[in-house]
């Protein structure tokens, strides 16, 4: 079979210097840099890109193009599951094969069902994977905020990771090159059974494992049945912010609960911030999250109460889609404030930045479109001033497919890694090099998102209620319905 660059210069009546047609390799690779000098000198490269497909003149201007791959003929044949526990969370997997042999990896957010990305197979099966913005204009309707958007975001990632792979290049160097050769993570600060254990911990995460950048929980729920700290509470479980069913406080958006903290409850609630400070310093960036359900004017009191800590940001205060009161929040608080982790592609960030509401945006890759829209977002943000931090709990898939798009992206402040004490988090997958060194995620120089799974140690951890691992998945090769959103 002809590779690509061979067609390319059959076009032009011309042989591929290096390969000759049984694809044995003949002289050295600067004999092509030397020919291509040469054409490029005649104006004849120049003119081929201009009429040859784009898949051709990717793979001709890429000088590690893999040459068992033919982009051009590339076409999804399969995709398939395995749904994967990383710690307590369900975490779905996806692999899409192709009839060159290439698989890709995506994932769809944790907590998401493995549904939302199995539905899409009929409609990209036959499909070249390395058209990667078409495919995802076709399959982004079927999308939505939180958790919904997970199977379009696992699908995108999984074709960054299948173009790479037959580009020969890492996923980051098809959205445009990299900004930087790691990435700043930040973790959140270990609970601990009293103080000495606490700082114990805290000291593992700063010196040992070398995080710089910290966050911290500190809420209403701290203050459940303590007298006086907050009204309402006697019709509220402010105990369960993690609820999620009707008519229940966790299930309640925040400005509907009328939950109010006093000042004695905000006092108990800085003395937990006082007290993370002083294990940690004030060189160290800490962030915050999980408050509890109340609206913005006791959001506004908060801020104001917390300004002396210096905090890296205020998250998810109130929900993301208030943005006239986001902007109340931001215009009267020092601290800076973040959202954007449930929200499902560039169009409502936008409306968040165009406000100025927030002082950062927080998407979380698994939901906010993939790789390219998430950079897209950032690249906005970033014309306006606004910085991007980045939301992620999954398994190293995502994760990894996290560290692309920072790597690409100018403004990224720091990414989250949320399975620091997951003892088998990193043996989940296979890599040239390490994920993590020092609080800092390796941008990796493998192609695709530069991982393989470890399939030894992800069927060990295999949710309970879905053993199978990548079974045929053939009920949803024809699962389709007419589309078109226009007539």
């Amino acid at each position: 079979m002809k590779t690509p660059s061979q067609k390319f210069l059959e076009r032009l009546g011309l042989k591929d210097p290096v390969m000759s047609e049984t694809s044995a390799p003949q002289g050295n690779g600067n004999d092509r840099r030397d020919f291509l000098k040469k054409v490029g000198a005649g104006g004849l490269m120049l003119g081929g890109f201009m009429f040859s497909p784009i898949e051709d003149t990717l793979a001709q201007a890429t000088s590690k193009v893999n040459k068992m791959s033919s982009p051009t003929d590339l076409k999804i044949t399969d995709m398939r599951f395995a749904v994967v526990m990383n710690g307590h969370a369900r975490c779905p997997i996806i692999r899409i094969d192709t009839n060159q042999g290439i698989s890709g990896y995506g994932e769809v957010r944790d907590g998401a069902s493995w549904r939302y990305a199995m539905f899409l197979k009929s409609r990209i099966m036959g499909m070249n994977p390395c058209s990667v913005e078409l495919l995802f204009k076709r399959i982004k309707q079927f999308g939505f905020h939180g958790r919904q958007g997970g199977g379009v975001c696992g699908v995108e990632m999984a074709l960054w990771d299948l173009a790479g792979k037959a580009y020969n290049v890492p996923a980051y160097q098809l959205l445009g090159g990299r900004y930087r050769d790691k990435v700043r993570l930040y973790a959140d600060t270990p609970e601990g059974e009293n103080e000495a254990d606490f700082a114990q911990k805290v000291n593992v995460r700063m010196v040992e494992q070398g995080f710089t950048f910290m966050k911290m929980d500190f809420g209403i729920e701290l203050l459940k049945g303590i007298p006086g700290t907050t009204v309402n509470s006697n019709y509220w479980d402010i105990g369960r912010q993690w609820s999620n069913e009707a008519m229940t406080y966790g299930g309640t958006e925040h400005p509907f609960t009328q939950v109010q903290i006093t000042d004695k409850g905000l006092e108990l609630m800085t003395q937990r911030i006082a007290f993370v400070r002083e294990k940690i310093g004030y060189e160290i960036p800490l962030a915050s999250d999980h408050y509890g359900h109340f609206d913005h004017n006791n959001a506004i009191r908060l801020g104001r109460a917390v300004e002396k800590y210096r905090l890296a940001w205020l998250e998810d205060l109130i929900p993301w889609k208030f943005t006239d009161q986001w902007r109340q929040i931001t215009e009267a608080i020092e601290t800076p404030t973040l959202t954007g982790e449930d929200i499902y592609l560039k169009e409502e960030f936008i409306k968040l930045i165009d406000a100025r509401a927030i002082d950062l945006v927080h998407p979380d890759l698994a939901t906010s479109g993939g790789l390219l829209e998430t950079k897209k977002i950032g690249d906005y943000a970033e014309e306006r001033g606004v910085a991007m931090a980045m939301h992620f709990a999954g398994t190293p898939i995502s994760f990894m497919a996290n560290v692309h798009c920072a790597a690409a992206t100018q403004n990224f402040v720091a990414l989250e890694h949320h399975s620091v004490d997951v003892d088998y988090w990193n043996s989940l997958v296979k890599t040239k090099k390490p994920m993590i060194e020092k609080g800092y995620a390796l941008v990796p120089d493998s192609p695709g998102l530069g991982i393989e799974l470890n399939e030894e140690v992800v069927k060990k951890h295999l949710d309970p209620e879905y053993p199978a691992y990548f079974a045929p998945s053939t009920d949803w090769d024809k699962d389709r319905s007419w589309d078109r959103l226009w007539s």
